[in-house]
Order: C-alpha cells, then structure tokens, then sequence
C-alpha cells in the first residue's frame, strides 16, 4: 500500500468525502456534495491505497462489484441517459470511484462533470432529481446489504 507523502493530507483520510449511506471495514459509498449533480456517488476505500493493484484480487472485485450496485440504484432510480464511471485520483490519491448519473441537460454534458460548461442547470430538473436521493439512498443501501 502506498502511504501520502509527508506533510501532504488527504481528504478521504481526514473525512468521510460526502454524505455517508454504507459503511463497513473495507469501503464506503457517499453522495458527494456536488449540487448540480444530484446522486453522483462515490464508492471509496477506507484504507489510505492507491491504486487497484495495491488491493488483493478479491478486494478489488469487492470494490466493483460496489461500484456496480450504486450505478445500479442510481439507473433503477433516478433513470439517468448514462452513468460516468471514473477512477482518477490525481487530486486525491487515494482510491476511489466516481459513480456519476448524467442527464443530455445536465451542465456539463456530453464532457466529463469536470469539463467545460455546456449550459446552466435548469433548477426545475434538479429539483425534480433532488426529490428521488431518498429512493436512490434506500435503494444503494438494499443493493449493498446484498453484496
């Protein structure tokens, strides 16, 4: 396992990276704050790695196969036209997956959420997808109890 270097925090050590909705010893999914972006998840390992080859082959299918079940909810639910799966970790490196419903309205699209702005968000929508993070929560919650 790779360590952070000195004197460099790390975000996902220090603090939870969003709204919690499972947690056990080995990862957490959080909906992350991100307000134009209703539903987008992360799924992140507890423990300070890297990479997906600094896990065990059965823990890297134990991350992905949560990885699938928020993509899971989150088409159940919230019926996005696709779902973003990303895996980067530049700004933060530790690892973690960005699991990222995405509407043809949304702000960004068809570029990354990080890409350049296509339009403003139509809060009518946002709204509208607001009001489904309950089911969408309930909904990851049963998935993963299931893994």
């Amino acid at each position: 396992m790779n360590s952070t270097p000195a004197g460099a925090a790390c975000a996902f050590c220090a603090g939870d990276g969003g709204e919690v909705l499972f947690r056990d010893d080995f990862l957490r999914v959080v909906l992350a704050d991100e307000p134009e972006y209703p539903g987008f998840g992360r799924v992140i390992v507890n423990a300070h790695v890297r990479e997906m080859t600094d896990l065990a082959p059965a823990e890297r299918r134990r991350l992905l196969d949560a990885v699938f079940a928020v993509e899971a909810a989150q088409r159940e639910v919230l019926a996005p036209l696709k779902v973003n799966l990303a895996s980067l970790g530049n700004v933060t490196p530790h690892l973690h997956w960005h699991v990222i419903p995405r509407f043809a309205d949304d702000a960004h699209f068809p570029e990354p959420v990080w890409g350049t702005r296509r339009r403003e968000s139509d809060p009518g929508r946002l709204a509208e997808r607001g009001a489904r993070l309950d089911a969408l929560r309930a909904a990851i919650g049963a998935r993963l109890s299931a893994c």
